[in-house]
């Protein structure tokens, strides 16, 4: 697993409320996401944890066989490391 926290922003094609909850069950298998958020309109989700993004969005794409698009991707610095200074 990755040393720092991301923010990774993706664009998934989910058409009705079927594939929303097929997405949200592989996210929530995921132990390395913490937290995330789906909007269904903006067809954009929202994960938050120590993760590779590239691994994540593969492992996505492969389960939902479905495009999936990195739009945008933060690292942040651990809260533990940031605790000791």
């Amino acid at each position: 697993m990755s040393e720092k926290y991301c923010c990774m922003v993706m664009r998934i094609n989910v058409d009705c409320n079927s594939c929303c909850r097929k997405l949200r069950r592989i996210i929530l298998r995921m132990k390395a996401i913490e937290n995330h958020m789906i909007e269904k309109q903006q067809r954009r989700v929202f994960v938050f944890g120590r993760f590779e993004p590239g691994d994540v969005a593969i492992k996505i794409k492969k389960k939902m066989n479905r495009r999936v698009e990195i739009l945008e991707v933060q690292e942040m610095e651990g809260e533990a490391q940031n605790e000791g200074e």
